[in-house]
């Protein structure tokens, strides 16, 4: 089920260059990579943002402001939209800086939808 939800998201997004739902720990649980993308090595960017977001995550807690939902990181080349679906896991759509940064969120969110009740424990 999670290759087809990603697979939707990247075949609906404009400027999809990678698809990936991710642990806090920092490992791919699953990935739809595009052609396009296959020069590009995200994992390493991938792993130090996952750190990112469990420091966000604890701030969000630490001051009440309530927990993470989503984070979007833009970069020269790629723009980074990381998804919270559960506590432990996460979505991540990378696109190309030109891509459709609007398709994408509302992707991630329907994918959220979708998948929650495979996050539950």
């Amino acid at each position: 089920m999670f290759k087809n939800t990603l697979q939707e998201i990247a075949d609906r997004t404009e400027g999809c260059l990678d698809v990936l739902i991710i642990g806090l720990d920092g490992i791919i649980v699953e990935r739809v990579r595009q052609k396009k993308a296959e020069f590009a090595n995200f994992d390493i960017i991938i792993a130090e943002y996952t750190s990112l977001i469990r420091k966000t995550k604890q701030i969000g807690n630490d001051t009440e402001l309530g927990g993470l939902s989503e984070m979007t990181i833009s970069n020269g080349n790629a723009v980074f939209v990381l998804r919270l679906v559960s506590e432990d896991y996460f979505l991540t759509l990378v696109l190309a800086s030109d891509g459709n940064f609007g398709r994408g969120r509302y992707e991630l969110r329907r994918a959220e939808l979708l998948l929650e009740n495979e996050f539950v424990i």
